[in-house]
């Protein structure tokens, strides 16, 4: 599946706009003022967004889902090897919808922590998208 403007894939394009969200999430993480929900919710869109690419890449179906336990559930069913920290990441859930619309207040985001997790989601979707191009 290739997006004809850009020469890009869904994966590819998924993959970029997950490094955009970490990107993100490191400049609104070093500022105090940004309340947590808004950092929280960049950190669930660049695992969310890097799941997806692999799904993608590998030409598996997905539901439009914001629930990273689903999608990780999926990657296990597809016997894709799940990314690291795949066993906190659920913990990003309430940043997609619940805190970003303001019927969740949530406080005390370990922002490193989050920081250092995304960050090696990213590392390892690329790592998968290109041990798969190669194959």
């Amino acid at each position: 599946m290739a997006n004809a403007a850009e020469g890009k894939t869904i994966a590819q394009m998924l993959l970029e706009s997950a490094r955009q969200d970490v990107a993100a999430c490191k400049l609104l993480s070093a500022e105090i003022s940004i309340g947590d929900a808004v950092v929280g919710f960049h950190a669930q869109q660049a695992v969310e967004k890097s799941i997806k690419a692999i799904l993608s890449q590998g030409g598996i179906e997905f539901r439009r889902t914001h629930d990273l336990i689903a999608l990780l559930d999926l990657l296990q069913d597809k016997g894709i090897p799940a990314p690291p920290n795949a066993d906190w990441l659920d913990e990003l859930n309430p940043y997609a919808v619940e805190a970003r619309y303001g019927t969740l207040e949530p406080t005390g985001l370990d922002r490193s922590h989050v920081l250092g997790a995304i960050e090696a989601v990213l590392a390892w979707a690329h790592s998968q998208i290109a041990t798969s191009s190669t194959s």
